[in-house]
């Protein structure tokens, strides 16, 4: 709960933004799903217009349990947890989050249906969820337990103190290190997919060559920014795809993939409460490993896998080729 007294004349909601330091959006949602009070009076209308010395209540109640979701089947491991926050390594072909065209259980159902506290800065749907990962990657994803530590988690990602790096398997190896800086939007012919599109919004990406061969090639990518499918799409704008991924271009006759090759490998942020730095890594998955360990040795692999030489790899990036 979190209790203040306004300063200024303004919205409900930009007000609650200002004074909690978190998005509008997710201003929105606390005072739409019925957490807010002023002068002692619930109000859900995000427009309603405060004024200095009004009273604001904010409480923080856990995210509803609703009967008619779907009951979650599966297992999630559980890479490190405390009283602020848990580490994730999601399982491919499960969503993060529900959705109206989705009809099974999402991540955040499971983390409900086994009593995990979550944030609600994001409303019951999306508890706890700081970032995303597309329902066929894999990996390090952080979940937050209280507002607090989304907010400041949240405000990692825009300052870029919260880091994550990317594993794939590729079908052509890049011609050199490199850095696409290119804009995403909408793509017009394809609602389900994105686009380098003039006027998109700004995006930007590492990318390193760690293993390469014939027929599977394996990458890593650092984010700067986290537009959806930002690796995907400036892959396929220098014509390189990953394996599995039939949305944007790649192409085989003989294999069998069934979800995109792509996984969360290492995830880094500063924990909200201790102020430390923290780094993760999640292990890999069999369908990964499978493809891996057929076009590589286990020994190169796990050479070029391991986490200080990638983070070593990546700390040159002034001298490395940008693509624009």
């Amino acid at each position: 709960m979190v209790e203040f007294i306004t300063k200024n004349e303004q919205r409900l909601d930009v007000c609650i933004s200002n004074e909690l330091q978190i998005s509008r959006n997710q201003a929105l949602n606390l005072i739409k799903d019925g957490l807010v009070k002023v002068n002692t009076k619930q109000t859900t209308k995000p427009s309603f217009k405060v004024y200095i010395d009004d009273n604001i209540l904010v409480e923080f109640a856990k995210p509803k349990i609703k009967e008619d979701k779907f009951q979650a089947d599966f297992d999630v491991p559980i890479i490190y947890e405390d009283d602020d926050l848990l580490v994730i390594n999601k399982p491919p072909h499960i969503a993060v989050h529900g959705a109206s065209s989705l009809k099974e259980a999402s991540l955040v159902e499971w983390l409900n249906q086994n009593n995990f506290m979550l944030s609600n800065l994001n409303g019951d749907i999306r508890a706890g969820i700081v970032h995303r990962l597309d329902k066929g990657t894999s990996g390090a994803l952080v979940v937050a337990k209280n507002n607090t530590a989304h907010t400041i988690l949240s405000n990692q990602l825009l300052d870029k103190s919260m880091g994550r790096i990317y594993l794939a398997l590729s079908d052509f190896a890049l011609k050199e290190n490199c850095i696409i800086q290119r804009p995403i939007g909408r793509n017009n012919k394809n609602r389900l997919k994105k686009a380098i599109i003039q006027g998109g919004r700004d995006a930007k990406t590492a990318f390193l060559n760690l293993i390469p061969s014939k027929n599977a090639n394996l990458i890593a990518a650092k984010l700067f920014t986290g537009r959806t499918h930002q690796i995907r799409v400036h892959l396929e704008s220098i014509n390189r795809h990953i394996l599995g991924d039939d949305l944007y271009g790649f192409k085989s006759e003989k294999d069998k993939i069934s979800r995109v090759m792509l996984h969360a490998y290492m995830l880094y942020f500063i924990h909200p409460t201790t102020k430390q730095r923290m780094e993760f890594k999640a292990p890999f998955y069999d369908d990964f490993k499978q493809i891996a360990f057929k076009n590589f040795s286990k020994e190169l692999f796990y050479e070029k896998t391991e986490t200080n030489f990638i983070n070593d790899s990546f700390c040159d990036l002034d001298s490395w080729m940008c693509i624009k």
